[in-house]
């Protein structure tokens, strides 16, 4: 069936989300063109990605040419601007100042893919780095998707962030250590020894969500987004594979209070509720 209802003009430039607004089938329609894209069904990494991303760089992505995008995406009654568009110079996020001061013998480089990859959480050894950062020193740190928890965390510290896509798979993201910037506070307030008293007191008020098969960084995503729909007087009940050390400030911010309690390796318990 064709049709006829999107008449806007779109080329490589167009980002996802002009996309998604203006016809929604187009989401089936991207998701088709290749199995990277099949993330995008998560309304969360839906959200995060899509206002970010044009149809150029979710070609890198995907491996693809933004042509197989046009392909899908005329039927649906899009009208293709044919001729070759230049990348934009928004279509990044400008590189700040202290990205074009730094010298390579003052940044600390950190490969955290092999670390995913086996299942581990590189957390720690994440932390030893940012603690072992002195004036004026940057921590780089390359992965297969952009850090948001890292950063949301280390930005409220005072530190200066900047992330770019090097290709479609790999995310370069380097956090420079000006002269304010503190080491974050991410010891793990709450005790398991009330656990089951405050589960009891908001019985029947109590929404429960398993983010354990969720690939980083959706698990922390999620969780503030549920928090955010989470009506007055109401807790937050989660699995989780690890006490989340990255949320564990936020939820502060957000005066929450929380308690962590661990079952066993990769099952933890994590109850969030404001006072």
């Amino acid at each position: 069936m064709i049709h006829i209802k999107s008449m806007i003009t779109i080329n490589a430039n167009t980002k996802i989300s002009a996309l998604l607004r203006e016809d929604p089938a187009a989401l089936e329609a991207i998701i088709s063109i290749a199995p990277k894209f099949t993330k995008l069904r998560n309304p969360l990494l839906r959200k995060l990605m899509a206002s970010r991303t044009t149809i150029r760089m979710a070609s890198k992505i995907g491996g693809v040419t933004p042509e197989a995008f046009f392909a899908k995406l005329e039927p649906l009654g899009f009208s293709i601007d044919k001729a070759e568009a230049p990348e934009e110079a928004g279509s990044h996020t400008p590189m700040p100042d202290f990205m074009k001061n730094i010298s390579p013998e003052n940044v600390l480089e950190l490969d955290v893919r092999p670390i995913l990859n086996e299942g581990k959480d590189p957390f720690n050894l994440i932390l030893g780095k940012v603690k072992a950062l002195e004036s004026g020193q940057t921590l780089k740190i390359i992965n297969d998707f952009e850090p948001i928890p890292l950063i949301l965390l280390l930005e409220k510290q005072g530190f200066k962030v900047y992330s770019e896509m090097d290709d479609g798979n790999t995310y370069h993201t380097w956090f420079f250590k000006a002269d304010a910037s503190s080491i974050p506070d991410t010891t793990v307030k709450g005790n398991d020894d009330d656990f089951e008293a405050c589960v009891k007191k908001y019985e029947g008020r109590t929404t429960t969500i398993d983010v354990r098969h969720l690939e980083m960084p959706l698990p922390m995503l999620t969780i503030l987004d549920e928090l955010d729909k989470l009506p007055e007087g109401q807790a937050l009940y989660v699995d989780h594979k690890r006490i989340p050390v990255f949320l564990l400030p936020e939820l502060e911010e957000r005066k929450f209070e929380y308690r962590a309690k661990e079952i066993s390796e990769g099952n933890v318990k994590l109850f969030i509720f404001k006072p």
